[in-house]
């Protein structure tokens, strides 16, 4: 959901020259968030598939070391978009289903979040109805090289164009709401969709409520902190 080249992204080296360093342990609700992102890929069901599951392993792995090693953490300057006026109603719907403790943890940060669009060029229609916001990655918050997690916001109706992420494999939780990826089956809360590498991929939202998603991306550094968001052109 993020693109490296962002004209609304904070530089990786974003943080106050005055500021001390903090770690995961001086702000326990991140580590608390990064703990249920962990419970996340731990215990949702990969339907018999070992691609999906092989997927979770390496989500697990990676949100395992941040905590092992403490990771840093950049806090960015709080940063609101149109859609962010759904996310309240977003929460409490989340807090009421079946993954409430990381819709909890998630509310516990939400004041701290930099919601972002990840476009120089905001695409037509997108503007009032989408943002996401990094959890962990190369901008931080938690600095990590190996992963990137975030949430995704959609307001009721959005539909996100196709696009895919080269050398990426990307999964989304869906945490409220209701969405559909390619028209192919409904996503409810404790559900994953999983997005290999180079799958092109469009989501649609229910009319009547805004989706919130968890998502992560593994792949090689180079693809990771290299993606340049591209939806594909619809045919005439």
């Amino acid at each position: 959901m993020r693109a490296s080249e962002m004209s609304d992204s904070p530089s990786p080296l974003h943080a106050s020259a005055d500021a001390a360093a903090q770690t995961l342990r001086d702000l326990p609700n991140w580590r608390y968030m990064l703990q249920e992102c962990d419970e996340l890929y731990r215990y949702l069901p990969a339907g018999g598939s070992t691609r999906i599951a092989g997927h979770q392993r390496k989500v697990r792995e990676a949100i395992s070391r941040l905590l092992r090693q403490n990771a840093e953490v950049r806090l960015q300057p709080a940063a609101h978009k149109p859609v962010t006026a759904h996310l309240r109603r977003a929460l409490d719907e989340g807090r009421h289903g079946v993954l409430a403790p990381a819709v909890r943890a998630l509310d516990a940060i939400a004041p701290l979040l930099s919601w972002q669009y990840g476009y120089e060029k905001v695409p037509k229609g997108l503007q009032n109805s989408y943002a996401y916001a990094e959890i962990a990655g190369n901008y931080g918050p938690v600095i990590s090289e190996e992963i990137i997690l975030g949430v995704v916001l959609f307001a009721p109706g959005c539909t996100y164009p196709a696009h895919a992420h080269q050398g990426i494999t990307e999964s989304y939780v869906c945490l409220s709401g209701a969405v559909s990826e390619n028209h192919q089956g409904v996503y409810v809360p404790g559900s994953m969709i999983f997005n290999p590498p180079d799958h092109l991929h469009r989501i649609t939202v229910g009319a009547r409520e805004p989706a919130l998603l968890a998502y992560a991306w593994i792949g090689d550094k180079a693809d990771l902190h290299g993606q340049k968001m591209v939806f594909t052109r619809s045919r005439k």
